[in-house]
């Protein structure tokens, strides 16, 4: 793929709508910094200032990989890939049996996995991890005859390995796809993907704070609210159908897959919530500043990732 397709005018147009409405936020929250307020509230908005100072740097990150079309993407999510993927691995206790098979599931799977995505090579990339993956790593911490807690310790790794590795590289290995009859970007189709599944997350949070009353899931997830969620994902899947001319979807196939992806985005964030409280931590990490860790931000992206290449790839894909 090459990376001319910076150049083209829906990719523009995408980045320079994100552009603005980082402005934008960017002096909302400096005149909210401005006023008198007491203790809560001021951490508040230094907690939002440091999440759009955040939203800066993620936003430059993938724009400069994406104007290196499919091997930029393929090095931008094989790099958050393993971030994320340490991030899992360090959240549970491990024994000397298991540090083979994570060093397989690093430095093998891992690269394996994203050459593949970038070499287009379908067939293999989609069954690399859910089937040899799945064979190989267990048979690799059997061989070091340590049993005990060896279901759990197992499972542990696959888990991390496919929600981490295996489901994000599908973001990038939306570039590979072959899209008859339609004339944009396939950069722009994976920009609307992290728009429309980033601004829900945005959007939850925003309407949760305005109007949230009522917890969904009180015990997992306190701050994710009816209210959030209903507003967030409505408001996301209508800014998706506003995008449709950059897909190759009408509005209304828009509406529906954006519903889709955001919906998805939640239960990804939903059980990443569940992970965080059975480990005991607030987040996966502290790289992003006002976010978490690198898993903490792509929660979402992990669920709607796969089904949403999947979906593209059985309707409009030959």
């Amino acid at each position: 793929m090459n990376p001319l397709t910076w150049y083209d005018a829906p990719v523009r147009a995408l980045l320079g709508g994100v552009f603005v409405l980082l402005v934008i936020a960017s002096l909302i929250g400096r005149g909210l910094a401005r006023r008198p307020q007491d203790g809560a509230g001021r951490a508040t908005i230094e907690n939002l200032n440091a999440r759009i100072r955040a939203w800066w740097l993620m936003c430059a990150l993938v724009a400069g990989a994406l104007a290196g079309g499919l091997s930029g993407a393929v090095l931008l999510f094989g790099a958050i890939s393993f971030l994320a993927l340490r991030e899992f691995v360090t959240l549970t206790p491990t024994r000397r049996a298991d540090h083979e098979p994570l060093f397989w599931a690093f430095f093998v799977f891992l690269p394996l996995q994203y050459w593949l995505v970038g070499t287009g090579w379908y067939g293999m990339f989609t069954i690399l991890i859910p089937v040899y993956g799945f064979l190989f790593l267990p048979l690799r911490s059997a061989l070091n005859a340590d049993a005990q807690g060896f279901l759990a310790r197992t499972a542990r790794t696959q888990w991390a390995l496919m929600v981490c590795v295996y489901c994000v590289s599908h973001a990038p290995a939306l570039l590979t796809l072959e899209l008859p009859g339609f004339d944009g970007s396939r950069v722009a189709l994976l920009l609307w993907l992290l728009l429309v599944v980033q601004l829900s997350d945005v959007l939850q949070y925003v309407w949760g704070k305005l109007a949230g009353r009522r917890p969904i899931v009180p015990r997992l997830s306190p701050n994710k609210t009816v209210e959030g969620f209903a507003g967030g994902i409505g408001s996301a899947s209508l800014i998706g159908t506003l995008l449709a001319p950059v897909t190759p979807f009408t509005h209304g196939q828009a509406f529906g897959i954006a519903l889709l992806v955001c919906l998805l985005g939640f239960a990804g964030g939903l059980v990443m919530s569940a992970i965080k409280r059975d480990a005991g931590i607030k987040d996966f990490g502290a790289m992003i500043e006002g976010h978490g860790g690198v898993l903490d931000r792509i929660d979402s992206l992990c669920f709607s990732a796969p089904v949403f290449f999947h979906v593209v790839r059985y309707f409009w894909s030959p």
